[in-house]
């Protein structure tokens, strides 16, 4: 199944911008009418989620027949199950069952041709932070990248809300002491943006410490103390700045990432998502287009 187009990008919309009553066909098939040219994954703290992890080979078929039917493929998934089972936590039960869940995320992604596998930046997020919990986060982290090297699948780094890993300047520290190909940044501009305004920082210039390390971009509208259920144009982030940054930085890729809940009119939203951001993308893209540039 080719994913090419002839835009010089590829932006992919968040699972849970779509209602969980539709089948992954229908998923597919309302990304891609709206314009879209991925879905993104999600593998949360619900049991429910976390099952996919232990899908059938006849199931997984079953998810890779519906994007051809559909013709539209998944090429990220988002492990934020990692936030409850935390690969720093002390207690050797949840950390453990962290990295198993880390595992067969990976394998499902090489199952299903998914690239990219996101793991939130946290230690912990459940118990407090500290020096045990960062270097046993580290020490899975560099467990998890071995399995990744050998399936080609990378590992993204997500920019959280909490101080563990809120900047990417603090993700880079885990990126270079993890010393593989295959454990990058995937930041998140509206956690960014948070961070920048309470540590009274340049946002782009924290974007910039990342480049060359940077998968994709999380485009997730926020303010101050709110990470989630920000409507695109009511917060705080600089979609325009940080989109021309991040272009110039060498990111491709994007996720609009936003939650359906229980809204009636979630298509509105997603297709208002996408004309956003692409009007910022097409701008861009046909400027590097021009001849001489």
């Amino acid at each position: 199944m080719s994913t090419m187009n002839e835009r010089g990008y590829s932006i992919g919309l968040y699972e849970k911008a779509m209602p969980d009553y539709l089948s992954w066909e229908e998923k597919l098939r309302t990304a891609k009418d709206t314009g879209y040219d991925f879905v993104e994954l999600s593998i949360d703290q619900t049991e429910e989620k976390i099952s996919r992890l232990y899908w059938t080979k006849e199931e997984r078929f079953d998810i890779i027949k519906a994007m051809y039917r559909a013709g539209l493929p998944i090429r990220s998934m988002c492990v934020s199950a990692l936030t409850k089972y935390s690969l720093g936590n002390e207690d050797d039960r949840v950390s453990a069952r962290g990295m198993e869940i880390l595992k067969r995320a990976i394998a499902l992604a090489d199952d299903l041709g998914v690239r990219v596998v996101m793991i939130p930046g946290y230690d912990v997020y459940y118990e407090p932070s500290n020096l045990t919990t960062k270097k046993r986060f580290l020490k899975n982290l560099k467990a998890a990248a071995k399995i990744a090297e050998k399936t080609g699948v990378i590992l993204g780094l997500e920019t959280m809300e909490n101080e563990f890993m809120n900047t990417v300047e603090k993700a880079m520290k885990y990126v270079v002491l993890c010393n593989s190909n295959y454990v990058k940044i995937y930041p998140d501009i509206g956690n960014l943006t948070n961070a920048a305004m309470q540590y009274q920082m340049d946002v782009l210039e924290d974007l910039e410490l990342g480049k060359g390390n940077m998968l994709s971009m999380h485009l997730k509208e926020t303010v101050p103390d709110k990470y989630r259920g920000v409507p695109y144009g009511t917060g705080n982030v600089d979609f325009q700045s940080a989109i021309r940054m991040a272009w110039n930085l060498g990111i491709r890729r994007y996720v609009t990432e936003f939650w359906a809940r229980d809204r009636k009119d979630w298509i509105a939203d997603i297709e208002n998502a996408y004309q956003m951001m692409t009007g910022f993308l097409e701008e861009l893209d046909r400027g590097q287009s021009k001849p001489g540039i």
